[in-house]
């Protein structure tokens, strides 16, 4: 099973000032932790929204938005897309992620990721889930 952790923005990671060597050696060590598990597929920290784009569709309109975006608590700063056996190891993953003592408040949103499996047969049968889906299955960024 594939979940994602979803690292949710602060007003620190939307500040896009670099992050404090302890909390740089204590991810590190996380993601160390999680690849000698044989659990880490992606990790990633995201610029802030500042530097970011938003497409919003809508009745066959396409509307292009520049960052920055409001409501950091509502914005991603960051993921990990791991494998695991069930739900209950994934949250233990969760909640190891470090938070330094001091630091801002943070939330990690846990989301098991759909596998091309879990469709509907007639979704199953359609050309692009059965090409796509397999290729960004195996992909890293």
């Amino acid at each position: 099973m594939r979940f994602i952790l979803l690292l949710k923005a602060s007003l620190e990671t939307e500040s896009g000032g670099p992050a404090s060597r302890a909390l740089v050696t204590a991810m590190d060590r996380y993601n160390d932790e999680l690849v000698r598990a044989g659990v880490l597929l992606d990790a990633a920290g995201l610029h802030p929204t500042s530097r970011g784009t938003r497409i919003d569709f809508s009745q066959g309109k396409r509307t292009v938005t520049t960052g920055p975006f409001a409501s950091p608590d509502t914005l991603i700063a960051g993921f990990w897309m791991i494998q695991v056996k069930t739900r209950e190891e994934a949250l233990e993953w969760a909640r190891r992620c470090p938070h330094l003592p001091g630091s801002a408040d943070a939330q990690i949103e846990l989301r098991q990721v759909l596998e091309p499996t879990e469709l509907t047969e007639e979704q199953a049968r359609e050309p692009v889930a059965q090409e796509v889906w397999p290729r960004a299955a195996g992909s890293r960024s």
